[in-house]
């Protein structure tokens, strides 16, 4: 499965970006989809995941409340909408696809990745 990122751009502290995840080669059905992110110096990290369903989602502390991910299989797109942006997200913001059907946190346990989008957030 190829996966495509977008939807990032600069946006000011307290914006708004939603991040596009499109699927091609094979659907999203029976993949958790997740989304990462690796800001300059640091290791990528867990933003949030949701089932191939779209019944179960999770996000990481530093996120929950300002963002939500879903997914339209009829579009074979997740979605990730940032709300309350804070500087400290600026990130390239990657996508990726799990073998697994269920919520997957571990990066190691996704096997498909797209190429990432920035998102900056200036203050």
């Amino acid at each position: 499965v190829q996966l495509q990122a977008s939807g990032g751009g600069l946006v000011q502290a307290g914006g708004s970006l939603r991040l596009s995840c499109a699927a091609s080669g094979r659907t999203f059905s029976r993949y958790a989809v997740g989304w990462f992110r690796q800001a300059p110096g640091k290791e990528r990290e867990f933003v949030a995941t949701i089932s191939w369903s779209g019944g179960s989602t999770y996000y990481a502390d530093s996120v929950k409340g300002r963002f939500t991910i879903s997914v339209d299989n009829a579009e074979n797109t997740v979605y990730l909408q940032m709300n309350s942006l804070k500087p400290e997200d600026t990130a390239v913001y990657y996508c990726a696809a799990s073998r697994y059907s269920d919520i997957v946190r571990q990066i190691y346990d996704y096997d498909y990745w797209g190429q990432g989008t920035q998102v900056t957030v200036s203050s």
